[in-house]
């Protein structure tokens, strides 16, 4: 089937490659877009297609409201992403792209008798590990804002321009909004394997929460370091791509 999106769709496939016989599909983190994966189709086997997943609110769906909650989003998500299943697929999600793709796999389970052959969560605690910050999506712009420098994930350049922030600042807020009012609800593992990335110097994430993934498949779990932040998936990016690489070759 072609692979090219419908104007409502969630999922944008930046290379289309009809002869693929894999799908990898990435989801952002938060205050991210489709873009952030433009250029994975070049480190990756090329007989896998890369579908991003685009957030409402932003890039090619800046006219769709932001949705602030997880299971609407989800089943949003899943809604577009159906008629790109007919292929072994794969999940790839970085922070909060790793939550929203864990709780994609598990609403596919139990819908559609689908999953992922393998899922990928990069610089996400474990879903059953409670939070422990407070917080930040309903702060006031100043505070917020200050926040996100924290975090160091916003460009620089945008958290000083007024007027990008008054467009990013929606969907920042609708994104932390669908991580802080998150309840997990214990299930049955999952029985796809898992591979987890993390970062050193993550101060939002340590490792032992990277660890406890273990509790969520019956396959296999396996945790890869980068000697980065939070966000070393943009330094890092070739090696990563690299041992993602290796897993779907596996499968290839």
């Amino acid at each position: 089937m072609t692979t090219t999106p419908t104007l409502n769709s969630l999922i944008n496939c930046p290379q289309p490659n009809p002869q693929a016989n894999l799908r990898l599909f990435c989801f952002p983190y938060a205050g991210g877009s489709s873009m952030i994966f433009r250029t994975w189709s070049n480190s990756l086997p090329r007989n896998v297609e890369v579908c991003a997943v685009e957030y409402p609110g932003r890039g090619r769906q800046i006219k769709s409201a932001p949705i602030a909650k997880l299971q609407p989003l989800v089943k949003a998500i899943a809604s577009s992403a159906l008629p790109y299943l007919d292929k072994p697929f794969a999940f790839f999600g970085h922070s909060m792209g790793g939550l929203v793709s864990f709780e994609l796999t598990r609403l596919l389970r139990l819908e559609y008798n689908l999953k992922p052959f393998h899922l990928f969560i990069s610089a996400r605690r474990a879903p059953q590990i409670p939070p422990t910050k407070p917080p930040i999506h309903g702060l006031p712009e100043a505070e917020l804002l200050e926040e996100l420098r924290t975090l160091n994930g916003t460009p620089k350049a945008v958290l000083e321009n007024p007027e990008l922030m008054q467009i990013f600042l929606p969907f920042l807020r609708a994104d932390f909004a669908v991580l802080e009012t998150y309840n997990y609800t214990p299930q049955q593992p999952l029985d796809c394997p898992i591979t987890i990335f993390g970062g050193w110097q993550d101060k939002e994430v340590s490792h032992e929460a990277l660890q406890a993934w273990r509790e969520q498949t019956t396959a296999t779990c396996s945790l890869q370091m980068f000697d980065g932040d939070h966000f070393f998936i943009h330094p890092y990016q070739n090696s990563l791509l690299k041992l993602i690489s290796q897993e779907l070759g596996v499968r290839n």
